[in-house]
């Protein structure tokens, strides 16, 4: 996509930076382990973080069939998710012009649960697979009852746009002979060593071997 899908995903503030490419809004979907999901229950506005993950052309969250967020998502609202990955800090020369880089993507849309029982253990072993490649295949996989309180549900990634802030400082040119230091200050997730459980009584697998390096 080369425009925004709808009204709602055009871009208006540095619109250059904004990005609709599905690829790109796919890499961010990926890279997250996090998302925010924004909604109006008819009294309050929430905003409430949860896990999530992508299959195809849609994100996926899960949960308790009890919980507050399943059950509002269930009753077809409107909402919008968001996702965000701070790539740097950008200290320009004039406390006007300091910025971040960044990856970011919204979604609007709706919510649907996911009823069919086959699909809903794929998804759950692609939401293992997503935490660490491998671990489906090696942790208990949920049971009858498990599955029967816990809903999962998807929304389309087709009204979504994504906005990428690359790059150094920005500084207006009558500031840039102050003696102020500028650059970046680079920020990046990092995986730190494994800590196994107490109790654990196996060798880490290689995906845990591999989780740091």
């Amino acid at each position: 996509m080369s425009s925004a899908p709808t009204p709602r995903t055009r871009i208006r503030r540095i619109a250059e930076l904004a990005n609709y490419e599905r690829a790109t809004l796919h890499a961010i979907v990926d890279a997250a382990y996090l998302c925010h999901i924004s909604f109006f229950d008819g009294e309050s506005s929430h905003c409430i973080p949860t896990a999530c993950w992508r299959d195809g052309d849609f994100l996926y969250i899960h949960g308790s069939n009890g919980g507050r967020l399943m059950r509002q998502l269930v009753a077809d609202r409107d909402v919008s998710v968001a996702i965000t990955h701070l790539d740097g800090l950008v200290l320009a020369r004039s406390a006007f012009n300091h910025s971040m880089n960044y990856r970011s993507a919204v979604v609007y849309g709706r919510f649907e649960p996911v009823t069919d029982l086959a699909a809903k253990h794929a998804l759950m072993d692609a939401f293992m697979h997503k935490i660490a490649p491998g671990r489906e295949d090696e942790a208990r996989r949920g049971n009858a009852k498990e599955f029967a309180a816990t809903t999962i549900l998807r929304i389309s990634l087709d009204e979504a746009a994504a906005k990428i802030r690359t790059g150094g400082v920005e500084d207006d040119e009558a500031d840039l002979a102050l003696p102020v230091w500028a650059g970046v200050l680079p920020l990046a997730q990092v995986r730190q060593a494994p800590l196994a459980d107490a109790a654990n009584t196996v060798p880490a697998p290689a995906y845990v071997q591999r989780w740091a390096l």
